[in-house]
Parts: structure tokens; C-alpha cells; sequence
């Protein structure tokens, strides 16, 4: 048990990452919508060759178009300062450099997908009604960088046509101290919500506890609108990709300390057990959000990344072949609900464990969630642990993530993988990254098509190129929101790059080339050449 304990203890000290991070540890010390098209050879068939979506029709120099699709992302975290910046109190020049650096790490592995985390504690990065600046960026709470750091952040990752997933924590008012407030209210910032509004605030694990904090209470009806509210301002104001939840809902338990709600369970009950009511709160989180967030933007994207256990077979029949902590049971998280009612657009259970691991086996954990989404239209992408790769035992071995990447394509459900976190990938570890990328991301990548979304196919662009010496010029106009450039290899047009906006250049070596526009959605026109 003393693994675990500390394992938790560390989970609230640390936060979002640090409990992705100890609790995968602390069990391995432990240890006692239609499918998907298949990938072929590692590439995904491309869809959407024309306005109809009929990919038999589209050619370049006689040969099918042909381009892995598949989400590929990384993961950047502001709380604490792991990923970025690397210390509050960065002048505006450094912030900005060191982000840019996250976005070329990015390009640099064939990715097309960054989730940063936006809001990690009831705070902001960006100027909001709702939500006072986070300190993780200036080391004072409360006092933002000087520039919209949003707006600027969104402009740069999209000018390197990748997608920006804005990475809310909804119920979290605070970090532990002594880096942030704890339980004290009154170190917060003077305009943080929960210094407005007390009644809305739970202290958990309790004052003098290890990791003890703030959290808006999520069984308060008037907290959960204004959460809602506070999140939904990122939505309205920029133009961001996609709304990503990770796995804090209810605080992950701590020993034997209920969580203190209850008064609010007297008031807003209704006659549920406290368990279900708790489930039904976060519930109606999910669900109210999946339908504003349409309601607003209908093409923003809405997806939550859960712990990796729904329910252990041995407490549920249709649980995973699983004997570790339950998100249904202990943080009160449904997450097969979400899946089965199709309030996300895509889902990414934390897979924090090695193949064969006996408590969570990947290899048994990858089939089950399959099946979840199997015969929903929610597209299942994996949460890849590449912060465990040096770790002893199996995640000494370089090839596991290139072991699990394998056995995710095994699978059509699997769509795509997120990678924790931005440092590891750019660390390395073992030359892990290397292998995988090589292996699996030699090549761009265009992001799954989600058919329910807005499909506005455009029309092919009008393309002009030129030979160069040993090198082909392409010069092309069109009307999407971004272009994609096929090469003819052999027998099939390969997918070499993709530019942001409808007009663009590319060079390249001598040979037969295509150019097709794409929506916000990834829908794909016809290509020209």
C-alpha cells in the first residue's frame, strides 16, 4: 500500500501531470458512428479525394491519392512550468521563443496537433471576464505577459497548419502550496472567482494534508454554469480547434477523506446516492458543454482524455481485464457513458502501461476501449507515455512506445495517439521518439475526418509549377482553409506536406506533383496537377 499512498500524495502536490506521471507508477509498484477505414501499411486510405468523398476517383499522374490519416499530438503543460514556459517571469521575447520551439518540435516529428493547457487552475492564458491571468506565466497571480498571449499562441500554431486543442481543467481553483495558494482562499488572486463566491469553494484533501487545495464544487449548479461560462469564453473569442478535458473532475481520493460536498448533496441530491449524484454532476458537465460548444462553433472539436480504467472486470462484467483504480467508482468519471451517448467528439484514455503489465495491460486495454467506440461515431485516439520511457523494467526498452504504436494500428477504431508530454518527446529518452517516428511518423499526416462535423469540401486550387533544375516549383490559389501536396512514388501519390491557407509554394525534388484544399474539418476537394 505505500507505493499508492505516495503515489497520491505526490498525484496532489504535483497536479495534472504528476498524476498522470505517480499513479501509473504506484500501480506498477503494486503490482499485487461507423468503424474507422483500417490503416495499410501504416497509411490511412485518403478520404475525401473529391467533393463527394469517393477517394477511387481522385489521381495524380494516373496513380490514387495516398496519406496517412490519423491525429497526431503532444501534449504542453503550463502548470508548474514542465513544459512551458520553463519558469514564470519570462520576458514577452522568451515566452514567445520557447513556444515556437514546442510548435518546430512538432513539424520536426510529422505532427499535426498540440493541446496546451490553458486553463490549469481556475485561472486563464488569455485576458478574461472570468478568470484571473495564471502564474504560471508571469509569477504573479493575477498579471498577465502584456499581449493577448491566446491570439498569439492560436496564430502560430495554426500558420504551421497544425490543430490547437485549448486544454481546460474545469473544476480546479488552485495548486498546492507552497507553489500556489493551497487551501487559502485569500492567496488567491484578488479577482479569482472563488474569492467571490466562497460558497462555491471545497477545500480537498483537508487543511493540513499534503496537496491540499481549492476546487469549485462541481454538485453546485451555479459553480458548473460558471465554469462552463469561463471555458466557453475561449471558445467564443478564438479560433481554436478543439475544448480537451484531461481526468480531473472530482479530486483522484486521498486515504480515507470523503470529499466535503455535503451540504450541496442535501441541497441538489434529489434522492440519488451520493455516488450517482456525483456521476450525474459531471455528467451534465460533459453533456452541457458538448451541446454549447456545437451551439457556438459547431465545428470546434470536444474531447476528454480519462484515466485508463473505466471499471475493472472483476467489479463489472463489461469492465476492462483490469485490477486498478476505477474512474466510474473513484473520481466519479462515466467515461463509457460519455463514448456511448456521444457527447465527445473523440476520447483518449491515459494508457500509462507497459505490454503485459498485470494490473493494466495495454495490449488487453486497447481492444476494450475499441469496442467502446466501436459503432459510435467518437473517434478513439491513445494517450501515449513516452515520460516513462528510462524508467526500470520494460520501459527501459527504447521499442515499447514503438511496441504500442504497432498495436494501435492493429485496431481501426484507434485514430490517432497523444503523446505526454512536449519534454519528453523533445528529451528523447533511449532514442524512443526516434524509433517511433521513424517507424510510424516518417511522413505528414492529415487529421481523421469527423463526417458530423460542418463539410465544406472546396474546390480544387489552380495550380501552376515549374521545373528548376533538379527541383519542381508549385505555385497554387485556392478557397480552403488549408492545402495538402502529393508526390507520385512508384504507384501511389504520397502526401509530403501541407501548408496553412488557401494559396502557396512548395519546392521539392524533380517529379510529378498535386495539390488539393482542405476545410477546417480535413474535408478534402479534388486535387489539381
Amino acid at each position: 500500500m505505500l507505493p499508492i499512498v505516495i503515489a497520491i500524495v505526490l498525484i496532489l502536490v504535483g497536479g495534472v501531470s504528476v498524476a498522470r506521471m505517480v499513479w501509473s507508477d504506484a500501480m506498477s509498484a503494486s503490482a499485487g458512428g461507423p468503424d474507422i477505414d483500417r490503416f495499410g501499411n501504416g497509411e490511412r486510405a485518403n478520404r475525401a479525394a473529391d467533393a463527394r468523398n469517393d477517394p477511387q476517383s481522385a489521381r495524380c499522374g494516373g496513380a490514387p491519392l495516398s496519406a496517412p490519416r490519423e491525429l497526431r499530438g503532444i501534449w504542453i503543460t503550463t502548470v508548474e512550468n514542465i513544459d512551458w514556459p520553463s519558469r514564470p517571469g519570462l520576458p514577452a521575447d522568451q515566452i514567445k521563443s520557447e513556444y515556437i520551439g514546442w510548435l518546430d518540435l512538432a513539424v520536426q516529428r510529422n505532427l499535426n496537433a498540440v493541446f496546451v493547457h490553458v486553463r490549469p487552475s481556475g485561472d486563464a492564458l488569455w485576458p478574461s471576464r472570468y478568470a484571473p491571468w495564471s502564474e504560471w506565466i508571469t509569477g504573479v497571480r493575477g498579471q498577465g505577459p502584456g499581449f493577448d498571449l491566446m491570439q498569439w499562441m492560436i496564430d502560430e500554431t495554426h500558420r504551421r497548419n497544425l490543430e490547437f486543442h485549448a486544454w481546460f481543467n474545469p473544476y480546479r481553483g488552485s495548486q498546492p502550496a507552497p507553489s500556489g495558494a493551497g487551501p487559502d482562499i485569500n492567496a488567491l488572486a484578488p479577482d479569482h472567482p472563488l474569492r467571490q463566491h466562497p460558497d462555491w469553494a471545497v477545500v480537498y484533501p483537508s487543511v493540513g494534508t499534503t496537496g491540499s487545495r481549492l476546487h469549485f464544487n462541481p454538485g453546485i449548479p451555479e459553480a458548473r454554469k460558471f465554469v462552463e461560462d469561463s471555458m466557453l469564453e475561449a471558445v467564443e473569442k478564438y479560433d481554436v480547434d478543439g475544448v480537451h478535458f484531461d481526468d480531473f473532475f472530482y479530486q483522484y481520493p486521498v486515504g480515507k477523506q470523503d470529499y466535503p460536498d455535503e451540504d450541496a448533496y442535501r441541497k441538489y441530491g434529489g434522492g440519488l446516492s451520493k455516488a450517482d449524484w456525483r456521476r450525474d454532476n459531471v455528467n451534465k458537465l460533459v453533456q452541457e458543454m458538448s451541446q454549447r460548444i456545437k451551439q457556438l462553433k459547431p465545428w470546434v472539436k470536444f474531447g476528454i482524455s480519462p484515466f485508463g480504467i473505466w471499471r475493472n472486470d472483476g467489479t463489472d462484467p463489461s469492465g476492462s481485464p483490469t485490477r486498478g483504480l476505477q474512474s466510474y467508482d473513484d473520481i466519479y468519471a462515466d467515461t463509457r457513458l460519455w463514448v456511448r451517448q456521444q457527447w465527445l467528439d473523440y476520447i483518449v484514455p491515459q494508457l500509462y502501461w507497459n505490454i503485459g503489465f498485470d494490473i493494466a495491460d495495454y495490449a488487453k486495454l486497447v481492444p476494450w476501449w475499441s469496442a467502446v467506440v466501436k459503432d459510435t461515431r467518437v473517434q478513439l485516439y491513445i494517450g501515449q507515455a513516452d515520460y516513462r520511457v528510462g524508467q526500470s523494467g520494460p520501459w527501459s526498452d527504447p521499442a515499447e512506445l514503438d511496441r504500442q504504436l504497432a498495436l494501435n494500428r492493429k485496431y481501426p477504431q484507434v485514430t490517432g495517439s497523444i503523446h505526454f508530454s512536449a519534454k519528453s518527446v523533445r528529451a528523447d529518452a533511449l532514442g524512443s521518439v526516434s524509433k517511433y517516428a521513424a517507424d510510424f511518423y516518417s511522413t505528414p499526416a492529415l487529421p481523421p475526418v469527423m463526417k458530423w462535423l460542418p463539410n465544406r469540401a472546396p474546390v480544387a486550387p489552380a495550380l501552376r509549377s515549374r521545373a528548376d533544375g533538379d527541383k519542381t516549383v508549385l505555385n497554387w490559389t485556392g478557397k480552403g482553409v488549408s492545402a495538402a501536396v502529393y508526390r507520385v512514388e512508384g504507384d501511389k501519390a504520397k502526401l509530403v506536406a501541407t501548408r496553412r491557407g488557401g494559396d502557396g509554394e512548395f519546392t521539392g525534388p524533380k517529379g510529378t506533383y498535386c495539390v488539393t484544399e482542405l476545410d477546417r474539418s480535413w474535408n478534402e476537394s479534388p486535387p489539381s496537377g
